[in-house]
């Protein structure tokens, strides 16, 4: 409890300064207005716009007011309480004080809580990064121990060529070549759109249809890097326990080689292939952005891209916000995965 409890407090830390960085780029060394007038916009709309979304106040009250809002604790403002889920502790007017959800602005754009943005896409965010990783994790896995017990074959060099090039290649590029071979070239044989979500709105009825073979292609693409790095983690380390003492002693000892392989070889082999499992899953929920983009799935990297066109602030900061603290929350649950399948690793 006292490892988990320290980790949450350095996470704290870390979001606080993701957040004043946040601050100091868009507020102190750029200026928040450029994202909202237009070259043509007169100086009393300037000064409106500037009132509505508070850029009129010392940059200090600024500061101090994005933390507020970002705060699971803190002042509730009067305009706030229809737009978060709140709980008063102490009334202080129109406005209160208590328990209530970060509030994370509206958009420049759209005039909408950027909250009610970001519910809406990360469903699809969500779906894609566990598709691509369940994908990356069984294949990378199973290749990386195939791998290992054909050492130096023709076999391993092949798939150990094929984990080189998933690496070296960029995400954006193996996006739009997994879409030109599969949903055009092959379109006849695969059925498969180049662009589409897994959901679609029914025109005659209510609800929505599932649209399962939508998600194929952008899972593949993004599932590659990470199958690549697991494959080679999973090789070398599978390698590295197989010729261990421990090892020759259960061969030794008359055991059959399946109860070998998995029960002591494997699950001490997948340690740093867990690891890496869990920080790829973080990196995959926070950076789908060209993948979601190339095949029109409706996630937060969509969304975020489309903001960064559409000059939308809270947006944009909302999105890079988000980042840091999957991060910070993986980071944690990564540690105490590592602890349960290597018991010798202590939580201090």
């Amino acid at each position: 409890m006292k490892f988990v409890l320290r980790n949450i407090w350095q996470g704290v830390w870390v979001i606080w300064g993701i957040v004043t960085i946040l601050f100091l780029v868009f507020f102190v060394i750029g200026d928040p207005v450029q994202y909202l007038v237009d070259e043509q916009a007169t100086e009393e709309e300037t000064q409106a716009l500037k009132r509505k979304y508070k850029l009129d106040r010392p940059l200090m009250i600024q500061y101090l007011s994005y933390l507020n809002d970002l705060s699971p604790i803190g002042l509730i403002e009067a305009e706030q309480k229809e737009e978060i889920s709140h709980l008063t502790l102490i009334p202080l007017g129109e406005s209160s004080f208590g328990l209530k959800a970060p509030y994370l602005g509206r958009s420049f754009k759209y005039d909408i809580p950027v909250s009610e943005m970001m519910a809406s896409r990360i469903e699809g965010t969500l779906i894609l990064a566990l598709a691509a990783i369940c994908f990356a994790a069984f294949f990378g896995i199973s290749l990386g121990v195939i791998a290992s017990l054909r050492r130096d074959s023709w076999l391993d060099r092949s798939i150990l060529s094929f984990s080189v090039l998933g690496i070296s290649a960029p995400s954006f590029f193996i996006g739009v070549l997994i879409a030109w071979v599969f949903a055009v070239l092959l379109k006849d044989w695969t059925g498969l759109n180049v662009s589409g979500y897994m959901f679609s709105e029914n025109v005659f009825s209510a609800g929505r249809s599932l649209e399962l073979k939508n998600l194929i292609l952008p899972a593949l693409a993004l599932g590659i890097r990470p199958l690549a790095v697991f494959i080679q983690l999973t090789r070398s380390s599978m390698i590295e326990v197989l010729n261990s003492n421990y090892i020759r002693t259960a061969r030794a000892k008359g055991l059959s080689p399946f109860p070998v392989l998995v029960k002591h070889a494997l699950r001490n082999a997948l340690n740093p292939v867990m690891t890496s499992i869990t920080g790829w899953l973080a990196s995959l929920l926070a950076g789908a952005f060209f993948i979601e983009y190339i095949f029109n799935w409706q996630g937060i990297g969509k969304l975020i891209i489309d903001s960064l066109a559409n000059r939308d602030l809270p947006l944009i900061m909302a999105g890079v916000l988000m980042i840091g603290v999957v991060f910070v929350i993986v980071s944690i649950i990564t540690d105490l995965l590592y602890r349960q399948l290597d018991p010798r690793v202590k939580l201090t």
